[in-house]
Order: structure tokens, then C-alpha cells, then sequence
């Protein structure tokens, strides 16, 4: 493949799933910084190894490169899980006029899912990422992580447990 059909392809196929890479990132790595970085690297990753591309799904493509890229990475930092998210992700704006009181208590409810998705263990956060944010199957999550789909279905069901006991404890604390 020439150069300039491989520059036209990534364009088409690769970069309109930017924000599916950096969403993410984010959410594994806990950080926009380190998020920017591996996004970075995967891009990289991606235009090297963009020969090997089937051209059948980029996202998924590209989403197996970001999820590997931020293995790669968190090996290599020993990144704790303990880690807080404060700031605003890019999906969390909100697109329809609301008071300011309305503005306010869904900004505070989208912190609270913030707070109880980073309080899931890595393994588990990752799936539900994956499956509710990214939309992806049981089979697809389960051949871009590699475990079995059964796992896959175990995972979320369990992260979705701790998820709703962590929300459950903080609605009832703010009743």
C-alpha cells in the first residue's frame, strides 16, 4: 500500500473513533494525562501496524490497540488502583437546556457514578466500559480481552453489583 491510499484509509477508518480511544483511556488509566499519552502511543501503534488492519470494524481494531497499549503501560508504571478521577470527562456535557438547579444535581449524580466506576477493580471496570460506554458484545469484549465470554458475563454482572451497592450507599447517605 502506497503511502498516500495508507494516510486516506487510517483517516477514514481509524480516526473518527478518537473519542471511543480516549474515552477509553481515560477511564483505565484515571487521568486525562496518561490518558492523552496512551492514545498517543496507540495512534502510533496503529498507523505502524495499519497493514494488519482487515478493514472490517476500525473501532474494535483500535480499541484492542488502546486496551493493549494501556497494559503495556500499566505494567511498566505499576499504576495504583487508588487513583481519583475529579475532573469532567468529555461525555459527561449535557446537550439540552436545564435550570441551574437541575444543571447542578445531574452534574453531582454524574460524579457519584464517577466515584463508584473508579472504586471497581480494573478487570471489572474495563468490561463495563467496554459493554455500556462503547457498546460492544459479550463476544467481541471477550476476543479484544482475551477471556472467555462466560468471564465476560461474570464480570459484569459482578461490577454491576458493586456498582449499584456503591450508588445505593451513596444515595442513602445523602437521603
Amino acid at each position: 500500500m502506497e503511502k498516500k491510499e495508507k494516510d486516506s484509509l487510517f483517516a477514514e477508518e481509524i480516526i473518527p473513533h478518537l473519542d471511543a480511544a480516549y474515552n477509553l483511556a481515560r477511564w483505565l488509566a484515571r487521568n486525562s494525562h496518561d490518558a492523552e499519552d496512551i492514545v498517543q502511543d496507540s495512534f502510533t501503534r496503529a498507523y505502524s501496524y495499519f497493514h494488519s488492519f482487515s478493514g472490517k470494524d476500525g473501532k474494535k481494531w483500535l480499541l484492542a490497540i488502546v486496551r493493549n497499549t494501556f497494559y503495556t503501560w500499566h505494567r511498566k508504571k505499576h499504576v495504583r488502583q487508588s487513583i481519583e478521577v475529579s475532573e469532567e470527562l468529555p461525555d459527561d456535557r449535557i446537550v439540552y437546556e436545564q435550570t441551574p438547579d437541575i444543571e447542578l444535581e445531574t452534574k453531582d449524580k454524574q460524579e457519584v457514578v464517577r466515584i463508584a466506576l473508579n472504586s471497581l477493580l480494573l478487570e471489572f471496570r474495563e468490561v463495563i466500559i467496554l459493554r455500556e460506554m462503547e457498546s460492544m458484545s459479550y463476544k467481541e469484549i471477550a476476543a479484544m480481552t482475551g477471556i472467555p465470554i462466560g468471564t465476560v458475563m461474570s464480570r459484569l454482572a459482578r461490577g454491576r453489583d458493586m456498582l449499584r451497592a456503591h450508588l445505593s450507599l451513596q444515595l442513602n447517605d445523602e437521603a
